[in-house]
């Protein structure tokens, strides 16, 4: 089974295109064992790279405990690369889609495998995100009780759900413990991606993420998005800003509070055949 290994800052995926992708009758499972860094290839998720007609490819994201993404930034990058470097198009904007609709792609530099996503406008309402109460409500600086302990944070949806939570010192934040907490947390009926915030300046934050799905990631490109989308809602920072994440940098902007634009780098790391 021939794939392709990719990376967006540390964000690591497993593609399969063409036949190979077509076959997969399974992708859970083959998710689990292809994923699995002691017995697999290892990586976040598994990408399955299949026919449409409603973009240039459709783009299914199974994370490594075989649940399916609705989304993910950092693949939707190395997408956009892998169709034009493979000879798939010779366009370099390219719409994917999505089970959270279509994504626009823009290579902005081939060379250094800088990708510009147009991730569309995030999703407030507590009913799409979704999340317990007033579907008709907005989720910003509210309180959640899980584990034990209170948190506080903002929910939005990038086309899949996240809860950002602001915090003082990431350092002293322990997100191996309240990340699983509150991706599971029973205000959230189809659990949440966990984004923990610390505010550096204006244009800056730094961000750790925990992954529904996949646990703690190197980045997430919908959670940078996402928190964002929060830090202005919350009156935190400007509409501009470059999220610092364990595996690099993103530069995300939200400039008229409709459409979130993502800009960051991806990369092929190597291609192989694996062995059913």
């Amino acid at each position: 089974m021939k794939f392709t290994k990719y990376n967006g800052l540390g964000n690591d995926f497993v593609f399969l295109d063409g036949q190979t992708a077509l076959s997969v009758k399974d992708p859970a499972s083959l998710a689990i064992k292809m994923c699995n860094r002691r017995t697999g290839i290892g990586a976040d998720g598994l990408v399955l790279l299949l026919p449409t007609d409603k973009g240039d490819v459709r783009m299914r994201i199974i994370n490594s405990d075989g649940s399916e993404a609705e989304m993910c930034g950092n693949a939707s990058r190395c997408v956009a690369l892998h169709w034009l470097q493979n000879g798939f198009t010779t366009q370099k904007k390219i719409t994917l889609d999505t089970l959270a609709g279509p994504i626009i792609t823009e290579i902005v530099d081939e060379k250094s495998g800088l990708v510009r996503v147009d991730m569309g406008a995030p999703r407030l309402m507590r009913g799409q995100i979704p999340m317990t109460g007033n579907p008709d409500e907005r989720a910003i600086s509210t309180q959640v009780e899980t584990g034990g302990r209170l948190f506080t944070g903002t929910a939005v949806s990038m086309g899949n759900p996240h809860f950002v939570v602001f915090v003082d010192d990431m350092d002293k934040t322990p997100v191996q413990t309240w990340g699983p907490a509150l991706e599971t947390c029973a205000d959230f009926p189809k659990k949440t991606n966990v984004e923990f915030v610390q505010i550096l300046d204006n244009n800056t934050v730094r961000m750790r993420v925990w992954e529904r799905g996949a646990g703690i990631t190197q980045a997430c490109g919908t959670g940078s998005c996402a928190t964002a989308v929060a830090c202005v809602l919350n009156k935190k920072t400007a509409p501009e800003i470059t999220v610092k994440l364990d595996g690099g940098d993103l530069h995300i902007a939200w400039p008229q509070q409709d459409h979130v634009f993502m800009t960051g780098p991806a990369r092929r790391v190597f291609t192989g055949d694996y062995i059913l």
